[in-house]
């Protein structure tokens, strides 16, 4: 059964973030992206503790479109180990649920 899956993912920057954000649309591997800017996150990289101002990008996709979307979206990313989470929503209005859907139909 397809379902709506909404994914985590952080960028260095608007620019990059927005690229990829577009991309996604654009090939309707997502139906819509939301970009948060000045997102600030500390995190440990190679041994030590890091942080840095990103970008956040809210993807709402499908699960049927979700293998598609993750390959795009790790070819997209500048990252070496991009962020990328799905999870399901627990409630999703129907007419946005038949929207997103409708969105990343193959």
């Amino acid at each position: 059964m397809n379902e709506v899956l909404v994914l985590f993912s952080t960028f260095p920057d608007m620019e990059k973030a927005r690229y990829a954000a577009t991309a996604l649309v654009e090939a309707q591997l997502a139906a819509c992206v939301n970009l948060l800017p000045a997102v600030e996150s500390i995190y440990r990289w190679q041994g030590k503790t890091e942080s840095a101002q990103e970008v956040l990008a809210i993807i709402k996709t499908s699960a049927t479109a979700l293998p598609r979307c993750e390959a795009r979206l790790r070819e997209l990313h500048p990252y070496e180990v991009p962020e990328i989470i799905a999870l399901r929503p627990e409630h999703i209005a129907p007419s946005y649920e038949h929207w997103v859907l409708e969105e990343t139909r193959p």
